[in-house]
């Protein structure tokens, strides 16, 4: 009998995920969790790691740290940071599952300007591999995890394709990816996406006032940049020029992860909701542009980093989080060392 023959890709599947009976609309699973959720509770150590450049980016430690042991590195979303609420369910419940969680500021994602003229952008993915590289140095039998949000997705998604083979992370999620750019930032022109873009718009032109004298000397137009009304103009202005992109639309197309998801090489998952509102249907990956170790997990509803579900009592659940820290478990389960086996035989 010949023996069978691997997928060729990877595989998609239908998300277990079924929406709190209150919020069944995409609009409430995005804006409850944001609005309405208190922040979870997390005790982040700091740490300030100097970049080759001469600029910074922080890390935010908690949980038991031990040799050999598995860290997971959270990547924020647009905008985020360790104050996300997203990120700090996730590291409280890996934590208390016993992984030591690093989440990655990403620079100039802080209150606090970086040093350099350029920020953090869904491409960007040099300090992330340069600090999954620092965690080997560190504790080279480490077991490193990679989840990312929004435009964390995108950037440890387009990371894992850059690495292939070479990623020295054991496994990643990926939650509320864009998949392509240019469709994505034109969605959020129209309709009720208007009010998202306004929002993250208003925070982008923040961080560039805090460092409108270093943008000036760098030759950006600070005014261009301050008018700018959407995504498209904002990058136009800031992002392509000062990251080596003639414009918005070159930016998009060289920096979508849904052209890297081929040439992933380690067990990732994918979570999406169809009824996204920061994304457009039709730009979800079919399974034969997914390299065989992804997994693709769709739900009908869910919203954008929401899926809000009901909890035993009724109340509010946020199954992202849980599902996330399921299959990182799963996947990645703890070590037992020789010593306790023995012991436990």
């Amino acid at each position: 009998m010949n023996a069978p023959v691997a997928a060729a890709h990877g595989r998609i599947l239908r998300s277990e995920f079924r929406p709190h009976p209150w919020l069944r609309g995409p609009h409430a699973q995005t804006l409850l969790p944001t609005l309405l959720r208190p922040p979870p509770l997390v005790d982040f150590e700091i740490e300030t790691l100097e970049l080759p450049d001469g600029d910074f980016v922080r890390v935010g430690w908690t949980g038991a740290a031990q040799a050999g042991g598995r860290v997971a590195v959270l990547v924020h979303g647009l905008t985020g940071g360790f104050d996300s609420k997203y990120l700090r369910g996730l590291a409280r419940l890996l934590s208390d599952a016993g992984w030591r969680v690093a989440a990655l500021e990403l620079r100039g994602g802080a209150d606090t300007p970086n040093r350099v003229a350029r920020s953090y952008h869904h491409g960007d993915t040099a300090d992330l591999r340069l600090f999954w590289q620092g965690l080997r140095e560190r504790d080279p039998a480490v077991r490193i995890a990679a989840v990312g949000w929004s435009l964390g997705a995108n950037v440890v998604l387009k990371a894992m394709g850059e690495a292939g083979a070479d990623a020295p992370v054991e496994a990643a999620v990926a939650a509320s990816a864009p998949f392509l750019l240019e469709p994505c930032a034109h969605k959020l022109r129209s309709g009720f996406a208007r009010v998202y873009q306004a929002r993250l718009i208003r925070d982008l032109r923040a961080m560039v006032g805090r460092k409108r004298d270093l943008l000036a000397a760098a030759g950006v137009d600070v005014g261009a940049v301050l008018r700018a009304r959407d995504f498209v103009e904002f990058d136009d202005a800031y992002t392509a020029p000062l990251n080596g992109f003639a414009n918005a639309r070159d930016y998009y197309e060289r920096c979508s992860c849904g052209h890297f998801l081929g040439t992933i090489a380690r067990p990732t998952l994918v979570i999406n909701a169809i009824d996204d509102p920061f994304m457009v249907r039709s730009i979800l990956p079919s399974a034969e542009q997914l390299a065989p170790p992804v997994t693709l997990e769709l739900s009908r509803r869910g919203g954008h980093v929401g899926f809000v579900a009901a909890g035993p009592d009724g109340g509010f659940s946020y199954w992202l989080e849980q599902r996330i820290a399921a299959w990182l478990d799963q996947t990645m389960p703890a070590q037992v060392s020789s010593a306790s086996a023995r012991l436990t035989a």
